[in-house]
C-alpha cells in the first residue's frame, strides 16, 4: 500500500498557481537569453544541486568546488571519499536529466536500479549491495543521535511487491493530481519504502527531480529543489517532515503537511532561480558596457562573469566557455591580472583567479547583493 495523495485546500491551490506563474516567467525568459551566460547559470544550478543533496548526507562540498569537480579539475581540495561521492551523484544527475525529453520512457524496476548503481556502485559490498534491493532491515538513524532509529523501513520481503505497486503507480497517469504533486509523493513513497541498503535520499530526491523535469516546463537545472532541501534550516524541517510521518512504515495517514513543504519548497526555489536568473542578466550588461567602454575583448567577459557571479574562474572553465585554445585562455588572464581586474591565487594547474583591485565593484555589488525570499504561506 502506498500514501494516499491528499486533495489540495484553497490555499495550496492559490500556492501552486504562484509557482506556475513563476515557472512559466522563467521559462520565457531562459528561452530569450543569451546562450552563454545562461549555459554557465545552468551548470551553476547543476553543482548547486549536487552539492546540496549530498551535503544532505553528510557529504560537504562547496558549490564551486563541485562545479570545479564537474569540470574535469583534479586540483581541488577535497577529500578522496567526497570527489567521490560528488563526482557519482553528478553521472547518475547528468543521466536523470537526460531523460527529461526521452522518448517512448516508462518507469521501471530496472531503471531504478541502474540509477542506484550509478549513484553506488563504487561502494559497492556483499552486505551493501549496490543496484539491487537491500537483503535486510534498514533504519534511519537520528541525526542528533545515530544510537535512536528514527525510522524502522518496511522489511526486505516487502520491498519487491510495494516497488511492483510504486512503478505502477509512476507509469499511471490519472490526470487528478498536478505533476508537482505526483513528484512530491514519489519522493515520499520511495524514500519512506528504504529499497536499499544505502543512497535512499539521494535516489528519492532524484525521482521528484526526474518526474518535475519529465513534465517539461523547465530545463531540468531550473526544476530541482535540491538545493533548496539542502540549505541547513530547510533540512531539519525535511528531516522533521519525514519524522512525522512515524518511526515505522504507515501509509493510511493523511500527508497534506508533506505537501505544504514541498510547494513551499517549489515556490522559494522558484524565487531563488528567479533571483539569481536576474542578478546574472544584470552582471553580463553591466560587464559588457564596461568591456566596450575599456576596449576589451567581449570574450573575456564571460570570465569576468563567473568571477562576480560564481567567485572565481578557471583556465579550463574559461577555455571550454569561449572555445580558445590552452595559450589564448592562459593569455587572456594573464592580462587581465595585469590590468588588475583578476587577482591570481595558486600555482599550475591549481591556479584559479578571483576578483582584483580594478574589478568593478558596481558589478561586484549587483552579484552579491542577498536576495530576500517570501514565505508563499
Amino acid at each position: 500500500m502506498l500514501f494516499p495523495t491528499p486533495a489540495l485546500n484553497a490555499a495550496d491551490q492559490a500556492v501552486l498557481a504562484e509557482i506556475e506563474a513563476m515557472r512559466g516567467k522563467l521559462r520565457h525568459q531562459v528561452q530569450a537569453n543569451p546562450a552563454k551566460w545562461s549555459l554557465g547559470l545552468r551548470k551553476y544550478l547543476t553543482a548547486d544541486a549536487v552539492a546540496a543533496s549530498n551535503s544532505i548526507e553528510g557529504f560537504r562540498v562547496s558549490t564551486i568546488d563541485v562545479q570545479d569537480l564537474m569540470d574535469g579539475e583534479r586540483d581541488v581540495e577535497v577529500t578522496d571519499e567526497n570527489r567521490e561521492e560528488t563526482l557519482a551523484y553528478q553521472r547518475m544527475m547528468t543521466y536523470v536529466w537526460t531523460l527529461h525529453d526521452a522518448a517512448d520512457f516508462s518507469y521501471g524496476k530496472g531503471l531504478l536500479n541502474a540509477m542506484h548503481w550509478m549513484l553506488q556502485g563504487h561502494r559497492h559490498t556483499q552486505r551493501k549491495p549496490a543496484g539491487q534491493w537491500r537483503r535486510g532491515p534498514v533504519y534511519v538513524t537520528d541525526p542528533r543521535d545515530p544510537s535512536i532509529a528514527a525510522y524502522t523501513a518496511p522489511d526486505a520481503v516487502d520491498v519487491p511487491p510495494l516497488m511492483d505497486e510504486l512503478v505502477a503507480w509512476l507509469n499511471t497517469d490519472d490526470g487528478a493530481a498536478h505533476p508537482l504533486i505526483r513528484a512530491a509523493m514519489a519522493h515520499l513513497h520511495l524514500v519512506s519504502i528504504h529499497p536499499w541498503a544505502d543512497g535512499n535520499g539521494r535516489m528519492s530526491r532524484s525521482l521528484q527531480t526526474l518526474m518535475i523535469a519529465r513534465e517539461g516546463v523547465l530545463a531540468p537545472e531550473f526544476s530541482s529543489i535540491e538545493a533548496w532541501l539542502g540549505r541547513p534550516g530547510n533540512t531539519w524541517e525535511y528531516y522533521r517532515e519525514l519524522q512525522n510521518r512515524g518511526a515505522t512504515y504507515l501509509p493510511d495517514q493523511d500527508v497534506s503537511s508533506w505537501i505544504r513543504f514541498n510547494l513551499t519548497a517549489y515556490h522559494q526555489q522558484a524565487q531563488t532561480v528567479q533571483g539569481r536568473l536576474d542578478r546574472t542578466a544584470a552582471v553580463w550588461e553591466m560587464l559588457t558596457s564596461f568591456a566596450t567602454a575599456n576596449g576589451l575583448d567581449e570574450r573575456v567577459i564571460s570570465a569576468l562573469h563567473d568571477v562576480a557571479v560564481v567567485g572565481r574562474i578557471r583556465r579550463a572553465r574559461y577555455e571550454q566557455a569561449e572555445g580558445l585554445t590552452l595559450q589564448q585562455a592562459q593569455r587572456d588572464l594573464r592580462d587581465l591580472a595585469a590590468a588588475g581586474l583578476l587577482e591570481s591565487v595558486g600555482r599550475t594547474r591549481a591556479r584559479y583567479y578571483t576578483s582584483g583591485p580594478r574589478f568593478p565593484e558596481q558589478v561586484l555589488d549587483v552579484a552579491r547583493k542577498p536576495q530576500t525570499l517570501a514565505m508563499p504561506y
